[in-house]
């Protein structure tokens, strides 16, 4: 790759200029006619000019006659072309044409400078002018500034600066950012000879300042930015420029190369001559020049297609890009999911590629690594030394002829704590596929899950509150490129998986790697979600996230099969992407991966068993009511085992926490912590088994004894006793039916038509709701209307219909962080919106449709979500339980109630769970006696009626994407 244009295109480059300058100067250079030419028929001319130009790029890009970066430097050639004769016409409208040699010097600098410009990238100019007389700079200044404004107005983002160049060598020595943006300073037009000037002084200048600052700068940018863009480069929706892996790394790589070997173009660093320098053989060069090409008609499209210069692969615009690219459905993977998993495994390259050169740049630099540690004489005998306090296999040691010491040199350097050197990493990505012979192998076998696991700990211990216990890997996405800690069994996995020996020992394995799925719930690829939750099950083991989780805190101290959990985590998403259900084919997998891994029997059952129910619990707390017997009763003959119950748990603990920040919360800690008891209850046989009226009578008595303790008089308590029917007094503790009570007493003494109640619980992350009103159908209905123009989210409810005919609904709400919702403001807002929703004072549909218009994205709506309703009658000995899958919105709750509430259906509870863009929503409900519904035909009809509704919502969403697709394309 050179820094001019494509050959077959240089005519054409030629041919456009020579035309603008002809336009420009009807009457040659030096005419009066040409001096003559008003500024408004320039500056269309131009425009015209840079239209021709801009189209012929996208013409001959979009047509694939044209790669990434050859599409880029056409466009950088063509805008030199343009800039030169503009600066021409300027010079000779503000007379400075007549001077000898133009008194200043035009260069591109940054990315225009380096010879490539993405379709809507600044162009960034640098006006070189000598340390000269006033007079002579006001006309040099006068002439920059009618070049700046004609660029203006042609509506093009232009970055400048005017600088003598003593004042560009200060300016260097002060920012880093700017002596990278002068690094690649290209003459376009003006001063030879003060151009020259310009870059013999700037390299003695950047000679004088040493390439230790400017590179130990370099990676602290890039440090910070990589924080900015999420960190880790398997992101969902990546910043395909400034995120990790992206076009900023591998061009913060040229700047140290620069620096240090003097490379002067991105392909340099790609070309043969690196491979002499025995960092990179010419395959290697070939697939990372494949990368930088592919990351450049990425950027193209991407530009195309958003008509801006957006640099972030989002969710709408996936499909658009990877569909220009040719990326089509094969087999069962859609073609933007292809796309995806191309643009990750690139992404990956760009790593590897970091992570082989940038040592080298490092040493060459800034000299061997001063007291670093040494080989022993044990670990010379196995093969391995240390050069710059980086173990690496000895002159002899053959990865290719003894694949086992590619393991070997990881476990030694576990051992010993030592990073592995970039030669040593260099030789594990070349000969990875040499892994495969050591499927089955019982050394290799263990030190992969030696690996895995990490060490156990001696006493794990609660960190103090408030504090962080200094634990390797505790970054929320480690990768190699990263300097530091360098112990946790993350460090050790993202070696495995990128070095690709993870998918060489476990095929499987590498059926995830990069696979993204489409939707907004999941963050991060399926390879690196469960590279995370491994990680933090290793902080959750050490005591580290006792705070957060600490009920997990405190299952881990007492793990009996620490083996079987830490390869279950590794399996649970082993089966994604393939079709069917992922929990069954993934604990079939289970049953020939773990004998490879030399697990017993008793093992591997134990795997396979969690891999199949590791949504069980998550699916039950959530989903179901916890508060019907039936539900614990069904859950613990599914489980039947304490230690499986326990190992359950955590299992389901680190894969919600991995699945992204704003997953967890403390409403989800709260309810698996209760089904966790109750479930924990019934296996050990105790009073949880005990028949529902015994129960009931239990729960009256204890919260009689509590309210005359509290000082209610005799009459209320017996009144409010028999207010409750057996569901409502299994529902809820002996608190808070106290406050249900004083709330009823309190309501029937004002004769008060509505009572709402709110009380806010930070710990448990929602908001309790208590409204006391009298029952009719579509309350609920009502309710949740109001929640929604609140601009809160009902999370749970439990509904209930009191032997007077009023309802006493208890719901618990978040606000949009998934937070209590808790500011006075927005409470009183809330009840008053209870109130007028209740009265009619409010036209619900009219205000639940603004709040639509307001939340709903064009990104969120590029997910397709299959409307779906299942309607279970076998999950609760009662009620008849509805599911319903579909698009979450405003006012989704309000839409599907009033339809139950159609169907002449009462609602017991509900239970509400989003995942990313899509809600899922169980109702428990009953027909007007009170009863289960087990007519089949109306069933059916509910079904049809409920998804009905469902598929024309998210029809309506689809049309409105389409729409602005279409526009915007």
């Amino acid at each position: 790759m050179s820094n001019a244009a494509p050959p077959f295109a240089s005519a054409s480059v030629e041919a456009m200029t020579n035309a603008l300058h002809t336009a420009l100067f009807p009457s040659g250079d030096g005419g009066d006619d040409a001096r003559a030419l008003p500024r408004e028929d320039a500056i269309g001319l131009v425009r015209r000019h840079l239209s021709r130009y801009q189209a012929h790029v996208r013409e001959e890009f979009e047509h694939h006659r044209l790669g990434g970066a050859e599409a880029g430097k056409l466009l950088a050639a063509y805008t030199d072309g343009m800039i030169r004769v503009l600066a021409s016409f300027a010079m000779q409208q503000t007379d400075i044409d007549s001077q000898p040699e133009a008194p200043f010097a035009i260069a591109a600098t940054g990315g225009y400078g380096r010879g490539l410009l993405a379709p809507f990238s600044d162009i960034d100019l640098l006006f070189l002018i000598p340390d000269a007389s006033e007079e002579q700079g006001e006309d040099v200044r006068a002439c920059v500034e009618y070049i700046l404004y004609f660029l203006w107005d042609l509506g093009l983002k232009v970055g400048h600066a005017t600088r003598t160049i003593n004042e560009c060598i200060a300016e260097a020595e002060a920012d880093t950012t700017v002596r990278t943006t002068l690094l690649d300073a290209r003459a376009l037009t003006g001063s030879e000879s003060l151009f020259s000037m310009f870059q013999a002084r700037y390299i003695v200048a950047c000679v004088r300042a040493g390439a230790d600052r400017f590179i130990t700068d370099k990676r602290k940018e890039r440090a910070a930015r990589h924080h900015r863009f999420g960190d880790s480069p398997y992101l969902v929706e990546p910043n395909i420029k400034e995120g990790r892996g992206g076009l900023r790394d591998l061009q913060t790589l040229y700047w140290m190369c620069r620096y240090t070997f003097g490379t002067r173009h991105v392909s340099d660093l790609l070309a043969p001559g690196f491979s002499e320098l025995g960092l990179l053989t010419e395959p290697e060069a070939k697939r990372a020049r494949r990368a930088w090409d592919f990351l450049w008609r990425v950027r193209f499209h991407l530009h195309y297609v958003s008509g801006r210069a957006e640099e972030r692969l989002t969710f709408d615009v996936q499909p658009v890009v990877g569909g220009r690219m040719g990326y089509t459905r094969h087999g069962r993977q859609v073609g933007v999911e292809r796309f995806m998993r191309h643009y990750f495994l690139t992404v990956r390259e760009v790593m590897r590629l970091t992570l082989v050169l940038e040592p080298a740049v490092l040493r060459q630099a800034l000299g061997p690594v001063a007291n670093a540690p040494e080989a022993d004489s044990q670990m010379r005998d196995a093969g391995f030394t240390v050069l710059d306090g980086r173990i690496l296999p000895q002159r002899g040691t053959s990865f290719e002829n003894e694949p086992i010491q590619m393991m070997r040199l990881l476990d030694w350097a576990k051992k010993r704590k030592l990073p592995i050197h970039p030669m040593a990493m260099h030789q594990l990505i070349r000969w990875e596929r040499k892994a495969a012979s050591l499927r089955g192998d019982p050394e290799t076998a263990r030190i992969f899950l030696d690996l895995m696991c990490g060490d156990p700990p001696d006493r794990p211990q609660r960190a103090p509150r408030g504090e962080t216990a200094e634990l390797p890997d505790a970054s929320p996405s480690f990768h190699l490129m990263d300097e530091g800690r360098r112990k946790g069994n993350a460090y050790w996995l993202h070696i495995l998986n990128e070095t690709g020996l993870m998918g060489r020992l476990l095929p499987d394995w590498s059926r995830v790697v990069g696979q993204m799925q489409f939707d907004t719930y999941h963050v991060f690829t399926v390879d690196e979600h469960i590279i995370d939750a491994l990680r933090i099950l290793g902080r959750v083991e050490h005591g580290q996230m006792a705070d957060e989780i600490p009920i997990a805190y405190d299952l881990a101290r007492n793990l009996h099969s620490r083996r079987a959990l830490y390869v279950a985590v590794m399996l649970h998403d082993i089966a994604k992407g393939r079709g069917g259900d992922h929990s069954e084919i993934g604990s079939q997998i289970a049953l020939y991966v773990c004998p490879e891994l030399g697990m017993d029997s008793e093992e591997t059952e134990t795997v396979s068993w969690l891999v199949l129910h590791h949504l069980l619990l998550s699916h039950t707390a959530f989903q179901r009511d916890i508060d019907d017997p039936k539900t614990i009763l069904d859950l613990a003959d599914i489980i039947q085992s304490p230690e499986r119950l326990r190992l359950l748990l955590l299992l389901t603990i680190v894969d919600m926490r991995a699945v992204g920040p704003r997953v967890w919360n403390a409403w989800k800690a709260t309810l698996l912590n209760e089904l966790y008891m109750r479930v924990a209850e019934v296996l050990e046989g105790s009073l949880a088994t005990t028949e529902r009226d015994v129960r009931v009578e239990r729960a009256k008595g204890a919260t009689a004894q509590w309210l005359v303790e509290d000082g209610m008089n005799e009459a209320d308590v017996q009144h409010f006793m028999g207010l409750g029917y057996g569901s409502y007094w299994l529902s809820f503790d002996h608190d808070t039916h106290a406050r249900h009570a004083r709330l009823i007493s309190e309501s029937e003494r004002m004769h008060s038509p509505l009572t709402v109640e709110t009380q806010p619980l930070p710990a448990r992350g929602v908001t309790e709701v208590t409204i006391y009103a009298a029952d009719h159908p579509g309350l609920f209905s009502k309710i949740a209307g109001a929640v929604a123009i609140a601009g809160a989210s009902i999370v749970d409810a439990r509904i209930h219909t009191m032997t007077n005919g009023m309802a006493l609904d208890t719901l618990w709400i978040q606000d949009a962080g998934g937070a209590a919702f808790e500011e006075p403001q927005q409470l009183a807002r809330l009840s008053l919106l209870v109130e007028q929703a209740l009265t009619g004072r409010i036209n619900i549909n009219r205000e639940i449709a603004q709040c639509g218009r307001r939340l709903s994205g064009r990104r969120m709506r590029a997910i397709h979500v299959p409307p779906r309703v299942v309607i279970d009658n076998r999950a609760s000995n009662t009620c008849t339980v509805v599911e319903i899958n579909g698009r979450d919105r405003p006012g989704l709750l309000h839409d599907v109630t009033a339809a139950l509430s159609e169907q002449k259906l009462q609602i017991a509870s509900a239970h509400i769970t989003t995942y990313g863009v899509r809600a899922v929503d169980v109702f428990y409900v009953k027909d007007l006696f009170g009863l289960k519904i087990t007519d089949k035909g109306r069933l059916d009809r509910i079904r049809t009626t409920l998804l009905a509704g469902l598929q024309e919502a998210e029809a309506a969403a689809q049309r409105r994407s389409s729409e602005l697709e279409s526009i915007t394309i």
